[in-house]
C-alpha cells in the first residue's frame, strides 16, 4: 500500500463515517462538509476530523447547531468551517 492509497482509504473511511452519523442533521452537516472537501483533505485534516467525530453525537450536534458552548479543548476552527460550509450553501 502506498501513501496515496493510505490517504484515499482514510478519506473514504472519513466520508462514510461522516455520512452515517445516526441523525439526518449530522449526516447533512458533517457528511456534506466532508463530501465537498474530500479530495483536499490531507492527513492532518483527517486527524482533526477523526478527533471531532469521536465526540458524543449529542454534544457535537449541540456545538454545530449553536445550542451549547463549544468546550475550550474542542477544535473551534473545524467546527466553524463545518458551520460556515452549510451557511454558504444558502440553506437553513
Amino acid at each position: 500500500m502506498t501513501l496515496t492509497d493510505d490517504i484515499e482509504t482514510r478519506r473514504k473511511r472519513a466520508l462514510y463515517r461522516a455520512q452515517h452519523r445516526g441523525t439526518q442533521e449530522m449526516d447533512i452537516l458533517i457528511g456534506g462538509y466532508v463530501a465537498d472537501h474530500l479530495s483536499t483533505l490531507d492527513s492532518a485534516m483527517l486527524d482533526r476530523l477523526e478527533v471531532l467525530m469521536d465526540n458524543e453525537e449529542t454534544d457535537l450536534q449541540a456545538w454545530l447547531m449553536g445550542q451549547r458552548d463549544i468546550p475550550h479543548d474542542a477544535d473551534h476552527e473545524l467546527i466553524s468551517m463545518i458551520r460556515d460550509h452549510k451557511i454558504g450553501q444558502g440553506r437553513p
